[in-house]
């Protein structure tokens, strides 16, 4: 066998204005930027840090209450009871009323718009039967989306030394919720919710005036300041980013906005590889045709800086030839893809059809004769 170095195809990007790779500077304590479709990490300040997350860690209540009504153990239209502990519960209220029960879809709209804590408490007890058996929960839920520096405390984000998150655990759980619930996730982009005769808006700041801005949520503590995690989407793109530590609504809403627009100007993606795209034929000894296209299995994006001017190569490689049997789908070799000054990517190269071996008459004459003469050369 031989190793085989196909140079395929290069592409340029070519410079159209000013480059805006370099991050600016923010006055949030804490910052994490990721690309949503790559994981691409385009914004880090102190990203693994632990800090109080406030009302952002509602996003996680929201998780497990969703997952609760998709078992079965809860319904959009149940009435559930309200008790002592959840009317009595300061800060942020949806303003339940205790002599009445309340809807689970309202409670839920309660939670993520107008950031009752209230509303977090009933649909605890609802879910786990004690606010305290709900956290466990939510543990258990963070380990599972790989929130690796995260606990949790309450379903509220009320203060706690044993309440904590990182940026980089949070936009991990907006990406969780946008995922894995989004027709749920809708109503993040919803500015104001009216219950019990009270009107409250949504304090995010991506939700008014700014381009793409559909979520997800804010949060603020004496000790942790004003946070947000944030989403927008813009042209098929999704940014999640997550500040903590501004100083006030306003400076929120000033940074927020900032570094976000930078992560929309700044990058962009690009298939690297596209799936049903045929990148080389590998030659192929005792099958029924010489040859087989080789493919990827799904297309592969890479986020890249916008104003990027050096080409990207993109280089076959696979020992060969191949041998038949081969089935459509099998991993036969690997797509190099090189950007200057970015990490080379490694793709694998799958067949793209099936090739049958030959009668084994055939098939026997092949292989004495390649015993003979050697393998073939491919150019």
């Amino acid at each position: 066998m031989f190793r085989f170095c196909l140079t395929i195809l290069v592409l340029s990007f070519a410079s159209t204005g000013a480059f805006a790779f370099t991050p600016p500077e923010t006055t949030a304590t804490q910052a994490f930027i990721m690309d949503y479709n790559t994981g691409a990490v385009l914004y880090d300040k102190l990203a693994d840090q632990k800090m109080p997350t406030s009302s952002m860690s509602k996003v996680l209540t929201g998780v497990v209450v969703y997952d609760a009504v998709r078992a079965g153990k809860l319904a959009m239209e149940q009435d559930v009871s309200v008790s002592e502990k959840a009317w009595s519960m300061q800060g942020s209220k949806m303003f339940v009323d205790i002599t009445k029960p309340a809807k689970v879809s309202d409670l839920i709209h309660g939670v993520v718009i107008q950031s009752g804590n209230d509303a977090c408490i009933v649909l605890a007890e609802a879910v786990a039967g004690t606010e305290e058996n709900f956290a466990e929960l939510m543990n258990k839920k963070a380990a599972e989306i790989g929130m690796k520096n995260s606990h949790f405390m309450n379903s509220t984000g009320w203060p706690d030394d044993n309440h904590y998150s990182t940026p980089r655990d949070l936009a991990l759980l907006a990406h969780y919720m946008i995922k894995q619930y989004p027709d749920e996730y809708k109503i993040y982009a919803q500015t104001e919710f009216t219950y019990n005769n009270i009107k409250q808006g949504n304090r995010n700041p991506l939700l008014y005036g700014f381009n793409g801005g559909d979520g997800v949520k804010t949060g603020h503590t004496e000790i942790a300041g004003y946070g947000l995690i944030g989403s927008a989407i813009r042209d098929g793109r999704r940014v999640v980013m997550v500040i903590n530590g501004t100083e006030s609504m306003q400076a929120r809403a000033d940074e927020a906005r900032k570094l976000m627009d930078w992560a929309f100007v700044s990058f962009k993606n690009i298939d690297l590889a596209q799936k049903g795209t045929v990148y080389t034929e590998a030659p192929v000894v005792v099958g029924t045709q010489k040859t087989v296209g080789l493919t990827v299995a799904e297309t592969v994006q890479m986020t890249v800086p916008t104003m990027a001017q050096s080409g990207m190569t993109l280089q076959a490689k696979f020992d060969g030839p191949l041998v038949a049997p081969i089935k459509a789908g099998d991993q036969v070799g690997t797509l190099v893809v090189t950007i200057p000054n970015l990490p080379s990517q490694n793709i694998p190269l799958v067949a793209a059809t099936d090739v049958a071996e030959k009668n084994f008459f055939a098939a026997s004459f092949e292989k004495l004769m390649l015993r003979i003469v050697g393998t073939p050369s491919v150019e």
